[in-house]
């Protein structure tokens, strides 16, 4: 008799388990070269909302970590949908996190808002991120999902 009663909790704790795992879901982050000893090291990107919907803002925010004080340097994002390149834009590092960064934990953050006629599917993002003298300090890629639902109609 214990089990029976047991089960309508059970099927509501499932479905609960099933409504916020979408929602908890972490971006697997790649390094574009895995042998590469790269200043920054990048320990993972939260993507809010994910999916992305269209006509919403949309924030990226990478958190990191440098052994090293950076005064300033520039952002390289590139974007692709379906492997095709579709999109590349520069932002001053400095616009993005507060400079400078001292060596410890950081926070680069970025929000967009994505037009009502992006397509929906799926996407991958470059970040390549440079000092003030140019070098390399990371490069990354993930992949994001832009949603069929948009807040903007059609007309």
């Amino acid at each position: 008799m214990a089990i029976i009663e047991y089960k309508p909790v059970l099927s509501v704790f499932l479905l609960s388990l099933c409504l916020i795992v979408p929602f908890t879901r972490a971006t697997d982050v790649r390094y574009c070269d895995k042998k590469a000893d790269y200043d920054v090291k990048v320990k993972g990107v939260e993507i809010s909302p994910n999916p992305v919907v269209r006509g919403q803002q949309a924030t990226f925010s990478i958190s990191a970590s440098t052994g090293k004080a950076i005064s300033g340097g520039k952002l390289i994002i590139e974007v692709s949908y379906f492997g095709w390149h579709i999109h590349s834009e520069t932002h001053d590092l400095c616009d993005e996190t507060s400079c400078p960064v001292s060596d410890g934990n950081f926070i680069v953050s970025h929000s967009q808002v994505l037009p009502g006629f992006t397509p929906p599917g799926s996407y991958s993002l470059t970040m390549k991120m440079y000092d003030g003298k140019k070098h390399e300090l990371t490069c990354i890629a993930f992949d994001f999902s832009i949603g069929f639902a948009s807040s903007v109609q059609d007309s």
